[in-house]
């Protein structure tokens, strides 16, 4: 077993809670059944059909948002490389390894947003693509420290202490 310098679980942001989607697609079902009462009232009942279809379709993209969050990535730092494992939201797998030597750490600045990558001498892997500015940046400066860490090893013998 391999000592990890660094380990890092990146998942994109989720706004809601799993209560907190049930609760805003009951509240948005709730206002549509109410259109759709008062537009049977006034007399044009067809609209509770298409209202009943909008409700619907709201809640599969509510329903495929939830599940777009379950993507994941994990970095793993270790002596003999990067190992990035990316789950999408289906739970397939997919693993790339990146060698240690001449392994790096880079932020590329852009107009938009800056990409955080891993590089070496002929491989580039982005990782954290769904992640905001500065949690790019905190992450890159933990990943470089973590690096540094790596290559310049700290012993401590008790020996040797005054």
């Amino acid at each position: 077993m391999e000592h990890v310098y660094f380990e890092a679980l990146i998942s994109p942001h989720r706004s809601l809670s799993r209560q907190g989607l049930r609760r805003l697609m009951a509240v948005l079902l709730g206002f549509g059944l109410l259109t759709g009462l008062r537009f049977a009232f006034v007399g044009a009942w067809p609209v509770i059909a298409f209202t009943l279809v909008e409700l619907s379709l709201l809640a599969l993209l509510l329903r495929l948002n939830a599940l777009r969050a379950r993507a994941s990535e994990l970095v793993l730092l270790t002596a003999a490389g990067a190992r990035v494992v990316r789950t999408d939201w289906r739970g397939r797998r997919q693993e790339s390894v990146i060698e240690s030597g001449w392994l790096n750490v880079t932020l590329e600045e852009s107009a938009t947003q800056p990409r955080l990558k891993l590089t070496a001498r002929h491989a580039s892997l982005e990782i954290g693509a769904f992640l905001g500015e500065e949690e790019k940046r905190e992450l890159a400066a933990a990943m470089q420290a973590a690096m540094r860490g790596a290559r310049e090893p700290r012993f401590d013998n008790p020996q040797l202490r005054d």
